[in-house]
């Protein structure tokens, strides 16, 4: 699995409690002091998903086995990471490694917590780590640019049209914009992703707050989420200590006692899991049968044989038709022969585009 997200943030901001609260583990360090993670741990959670249950139940299937996110805890930023200062060459190969960015920013105020700043303002928090990141790029974007300047110059032109490209993602990072604002052109996005820039990948913004404001929020989360809503970013409100709570109950009734008597419908890594899911550009699809029900993810966008190839290389290669019934008739009808009956399973061929929620059975010959 290729999705992953990479928490990042600066020190003392709640992103060890967060990850322990999201793999429900212990693996990642939490201490009140900077770089206390040092080395990046990872951990995979389901995606909950309450259509996948549903397919379940009327299938009678035996067992249940949800599509997975990947987080990745990686260690506290500090100003001057772009130049290596703090544990910065290492937090820069580590995020650039993820698909997207999770950025925990500290929206609570704590005389026991130092802050490395000296006092909460999470948007410039925002702000710190995104210029360390496009510093970063923008070094990484010239030594890339000197290279394929030299290559051009033999009058290739589909050099010449990548560096064309390249030329106008520099003209963005110097005027102090992120990779992801540039436009990319269709014959250009081998070349954007070959970059990987840091700042071309899609944001996550988390507001860690105090448990009185983890349903409503405080002032310093509308300003996150006025700052995320200028940038097409994501932004949730959690409590990273209620989740931490939450994580160690055992039971599903226990979890749900708990978030009544503090005022939540759900606990906030599930906003967390959905939104990554969503900015990295994700869909669902089900197959169901008598032994399991399985979610499985894939972009969005994807053709029938790309699905297939989710479940086994093979799939893919020896695509010959999808056999697909839609969330709503699966589940208003009562199942497959229902369907069937009903007309509702249709025959897709390989240019079928897989939509959130289908119900596919894929017929295949190898």
């Amino acid at each position: 699995m290729g999705f992953n997200c990479g928490i990042v943030g600066l020190p003392n901001v709640g992103k060890s409690t967060l990850f322990n609260a999201l793999t429900a583990t212990a693996a990642a360090q939490a201490a009140n002091f900077p770089f206390c993670t040092i080395e990046p741990n990872v951990g995979r959670v389901a995606v909950p998903d309450e259509r996948l249950e549903k397919i379940a139940a009327i299938a009678g299937s035996a067992k249940i086995v949800p599509t997975q996110l990947e987080f990745v805890d990686i260690a506290g930023l500090v100003k001057g990471a772009s130049k290596g200062e703090g544990l910065g060459n290492q937090f820069l190969a580590n995020i650039r490694e993820a698909a997207a960015i999770i950025h925990v920013l500290r929206c609570f105020d704590d005389p026991n917590i130092i802050h490395v700043e000296g006092s909460v303002d999470p948007v410039r928090d925002a702000e710190t780590v995104e210029t360390e990141l496009m510093l970063a790029d923008m070094d990484s974007l010239a030594k890339q640019i000197s290279n394929i300047e030299k290559r051009a110059k033999s009058g290739d032109k589909e050099l010449k049209a990548q560096l064309d490209f390249m030329l106008k993602v520099k003209e963005a990072l110097d005027a102090g914009k992120a990779a992801r604002t540039v436009p990319v052109p269709d014959d250009q996005q081998k070349t954007f992703r070959m970059l990987q820039l840091m700042t071309s990948k899609p944001v996550l913004y988390v507001c860690n707050v105090k448990e009185e404001a983890a349903a409503t929020g405080n002032d310093w989360t509308k300003q996150v989420k006025t700052m995320a809503d200028k940038q097409g970013a994501g932004c949730v409100v959690i409590c990273a200590a209620i989740e931490a709570e939450i994580a160690q109950l055992a039971s599903a009734e226990e979890k749900a006692e708990f978030l009544q008597t503090i005022g939540l419908d759900e606990p906030g890594l599930n906003k967390i899991i959905r939104e990554g899911y969503r900015i990295l550009g994700l869909q669902t699809y089900f197959t169901v049968g008598p032994k399991e029900a399985r979610a499985w993810t894939v972009r969005r966008g994807a053709r029938a044989p790309e699905a297939a190839g989710a479940i086994h290389t093979d799939f893919e290669k020896g695509f010959i038709k999808a056999e697909v019934i839609a969330m709503s008739d699966f589940t208003g009808l009562g199942g497959e022969q229902p369907c069937k009956d009903a007309g509702k399973m249709r025959q897709e061929g390989k240019e079928y585009l897989v939509q959130d929620g289908d119900v596919i059975l894929f017929r295949f010959n190898v």
